[in-house]
């Protein structure tokens, strides 16, 4: 076991049940087909880190979920909300004897390795690291010990979100540091704010 432990959240693959808002406007079929090249991106660009990796699953473990050249451990997320969802998993992580533990979506078409490296050396200094996400919210939380605060009345999916859980570390006297702002991709314009060409990114990789 290494001192560091990535958490990613990963909604199970069940069409009709992820980018519902993507859905409305381009249809369940290529909503599910996007999520799928997202999630996929993700675990990519979670291989190269030096971390221990828990996939957490919505609805049911998906075994054929894999990080290519990487042994993980998958399990189930527990919790009525998001945030007790993302407190157990802190709450566990720590329990495991882990000193630094990132939590990671699967939303970000512009998530890369260097990223999720970069929040790893940030905790090296500071207590927690963000990644804001342009909707208010955030891609990537990490700390070094538990502050349950941050996941407790929040109002999630809302533009306040990133506020306010920068408000309950600065309250509780912690220290922090940002990583770049991604686009979290939730919507048609946040594609075209991205630039991506459809056709050219829901093609098969070879």
């Amino acid at each position: 076991m290494s001192g560091n432990l990535l958490i990613i959240f990963i909604k199970n693959s069940i069409k009709g049940k992820v980018k519902t808002r993507l859905a409305a406007d381009l249809g369940e079929d290529v909503a599910l087909k996007i999520y799928k090249k997202l999630m996929d991106r993700t675990l990519r660009s979670s291989a190269p880190v030096r971390t221990d990796i828990y996939l957490l699953f919505s609805d049911y473990v998906d075994l054929p979920a894999s990080i290519p050249g990487r042994r993980v451990t998958s399990g189930l997320q527990s919790g009525q909300d998001l945030g007790e969802r993302m407190l157990n998993a802190f709450i566990d992580g720590f329990k495991g004897g882990y000193r630094h533990i990132c939590l990671l979506g699967t939303d970000c078409y512009e998530i890369s390795s260097a990223i999720i490296g970069e929040a790893f050396e940030k905790l090296t200094g500071h207590d927690f690291v963000l990644g804001p996400s342009n909707d208010g919210g955030y891609y990537l939380i990490g700390m070094n010990s538990l502050l349950e605060q941050v996941f407790i009345n929040k109002p999630w999916s809302t533009s306040t979100v990133l506020e306010k859980t920068l408000h309950d570390i600065i309250e509780n006297s912690c220290s922090y540091e940002l990583l770049p702002e991604l686009v979290d991709v939730d919507t048609r314009a946040d594609l075209e704010l991205l630039n991506i060409n459809l056709k050219t990114f829901l093609k098969d990789e070879k």
